[in-house]
């Protein structure tokens, strides 16, 4: 498939581009400007030389998707989409946002964001669009050493059912991950606070923190 990251140059979205074209994807990493596109396209290349990666603006990038991937900070999802409009309809949408902010003292803090997640803003402002939510969870460190799996899962959430088995099976791709159907786009929210607990843990024990889910059909097998 082809896969766009919306805000690609990011440690999280370079991760997951990095991993996605080692699957055999095609990749295209969107930014605001062309040049740090192709910066980011261009580390992707480095780091899976079988690659078939490009670098551009973020509504260049997303021309020709079969899925787009928003890895950009919560901060500019409103004005991002907002830029973006209509180039979106019609496509499979994957929210990787996690609203956070860090304070002195405490550490990474979950947001409480107006419309209850980012998910359901995203899908708010993209109505054409088939959102859905997932990855939050994954620690971009982990992503980008690519000879090492991720144990993790990646908890999908969405109302459109077929969008979430596109976006759970491209999760089964990345080595360790097993991707979850985890119901509705108003899921998200407990989703995306998670991520913000796992940093601090994180940064208190210096390791790389994830999420399993136990019980489920078939957990014999992992």
């Amino acid at each position: 498939m082809k896969l766009a990251f919306v805000g690609g140059t990011g440690p999280e979205g370079l991760g997951l581009a990095m991993r996605f074209a080692r699957a055999g994807h095609e990749i295209a990493v969107g930014s605001r400007s062309a040049e740090r596109g192709e910066e980011g396209a261009a580390k992707v290349r480095e780091a899976v030389p079988s690659a078939v990666a490009r670098g551009a603006e973020n509504a260049d990038a997303v021309s020709d998707a079969d899925v787009v991937f928003l890895t950009f900070p919560y901060s500019g999802q409103e004005a991002t989409l907002a830029a973006l409009g209509s180039a979106l309809d019609g496509k499979i949408v994957c929210n990787v946002a996690a609203p956070l902010e860090f304070v002195k003292g405490i550490g990474a803090v979950a947001l409480d964001v107006p419309g209850k997640s980012a998910a359901q803003e995203a899908a708010q402002q993209l109505p054409e669009a088939r959102v859905v939510s997932g990855f939050q969870n994954l620690s971009a460190e982990e992503l980008q050493e690519l000879d090492h799996p991720v144990p993790a899962d990646v908890l999908v959430c969405g109302k459109d059912v077929e969008a979430k088995q596109v976006v759970i099976g491209l999760a089964n791709e990345i080595d360790g991950v097993r991707g979850v159907d985890a119901g509705g786009l108003s899921q998200s929210r407990y989703v995306e606070m998670i991520t913000s607990m796992l940093i601090n843990l994180n940064r208190k024990y210096k390791t790389q923190t994830a999420i399993r889910i136990v019980g489920l059909p078939g957990d014999e097998t992992h």
